[in-house]
């Protein structure tokens, strides 16, 4: 996959992120992040307009090279999750933790009463 894919790829689940979460609306990463500022974390807002710079300059430039890959894949994460609600992956976990304790304690059971279970199979 190329950076450009990449890149495009990662501001489009941004974008959206803005459009649903923030009720941002615009036609660039840039107008988006403009019309929801204030009720964005402050400290997100830089960010993204790093990322919407990067993806402006790798779409529109010939000659533009992404040079440190890492570290701007790394800013699209933390705004990413900064910007996914905090509720969502609470239940998540939550869930998730569950079902491994349920299955853990369902194994558990099995493997200590295995030698009388067998005996109706």
């Amino acid at each position: 996959m190329s950076n450009i894919e990449e890149v495009v790829k990662r501001t489009r689940r941004i974008e959206k992120l803005l459009r649903v979460q923030y009720r941002a609306d615009g036609k660039g990463l840039h107008q988006l992040i403009t019309s929801c500022e204030d009720r964005l974390p402050h400290d997100v807002i830089s960010k993204l307009r790093y990322i919407a710079t990067i993806r402006n300059k790798i779409v529109h430039e010939d000659d533009f090279q992404l040079e440190n890959r890492k570290f701007y894949f790394a800013t699209c994460d933390a705004c990413e999750k900064e910007l996914t609600p905090r509720a969502n992956r609470f239940i998540w976990r939550a869930a998730i933790l569950v079902m491994t304790f349920f299955t853990l304690a369902a194994a558990g059971f099995y493997l200590l009463h295995w030698d009388k279970l067998v005996k109706h199979l």
